[in-house]
């Protein structure tokens, strides 16, 4: 067997492609455009080029980006400011404070200050807890982004043994509540659970986010399982690598996403559409 290839390259264009067609509809009708506040603490690479990534996506998909590029020094207390003054502005539907955030600043802190409305993130208490009583509001991006291509694969969930591996309150926790809102029957695992790979070998869907490189082996996944990889790890020779060993794993799974080209393409489109939803629905 080789696995089918989810690909979310592909399906996040097409989304894309949705989300700009709405954003149109909304501008005829003489409505403004969703507004996204997009907030960088310091000089991260890897966050200059994501945040990048989503400015340029604003700009094709018609939604309107304020950028606020801050120094590593700034005070906590102003950054509170900030957020204040956005969540006072009719313009900004929402507001995403790039992780990690430096020492001095407390991210848990500075999360709850966004109003849940513009939490475009998801990961405010209040809509993890939402998402928690299966009521989502503003969902988090990048479980939601999975369960968009588990739907892609047209296999009903229901019944189905999901295993998640990592915890994280970012992917692990809430990609949990997302596959038990969906009625499947789900493990939350670690790196460090006793007997893991046996965890896995009886998982019908197997989601890997712990930031292992190629930890998930061939020997982990029932024949015809669906895979979905959320790491993105630079090996030595520079080369980019899933949690999962994937030319292995997909001659084994009935589905899987590759690194890059698979999950990662549904983080971003997924904060667009959080955006257009608070516009649509929570700003109404």
């Amino acid at each position: 067997m080789t696995a089918k290839i989810i690909d979310g390259a592909a399906i996040a264009k097409k989304l894309q492609q949705d989300i700009a067609l709405q954003i149109e509809k909304r501008r005829a009708q003489g409505l403004r455009a969703p507004g996204l506040a997009v907030i960088i603490v310091g000089e991260n690479s890897a966050s200059q080029i994501y945040v990048s990534k989503k400015r340029k996506l604003c700009q094709e998909l018609g939604i309107l980006s304020k950028d606020y590029n801050l120094s590593a020094n700034l005070e906590e207390t102003e950054l509170l400011k900030l957020i204040t003054t956005l969540n006072n502005d009719q313009t900004i539907d929402g507001i995403l404070v790039q992780l990690p955030l430096p020492k001095h600043i407390a991210s848990t802190k500075v999360l709850e200050q966004i109003l849940p409305d513009k939490d475009v993130d998801g990961f405010h208490p209040y809509n993890i807890g939402r998402l928690a009583i299966g009521q989502p509001a503003l969902r988090p991006c990048t479980p939601k982004g999975v369960m968009a291509l588990l739907e892609s694969t047209g296999v009903d969930l229901k019944g189905l043994n999901a295993v998640v591996i990592g915890a994280s309150n970012i992917v692990g926790k809430p990609m949990a509540m997302e596959l038990i809102n969906a009625r499947a029957t789900v493990t939350v695992c670690r790196s460090t659970t006793r007997n893991l790979s046996a965890i896995t070998k009886q998982a019908d869907i197997i989601v890997a986010a712990t930031g292992v490189a190629q930890m998930v082996k061939e020997d982990w996944v029932k024949e015809g399982a669906i895979v979905i990889d959320v790491g993105i790890n630079r090996l030595p020779n520079g080369q980019l690598v899933g949690d999962v060993d994937f030319d292995k794993v997909k001659e084994h799974a009935g589905w899987i996403t590759p690194v890059p080209g698979g999950v990662g393409p549904m983080t971003v489109v997924m904060l667009m559409a959080n955006t257009l939803y608070a516009a649509e629905v929570l700003h109404r």
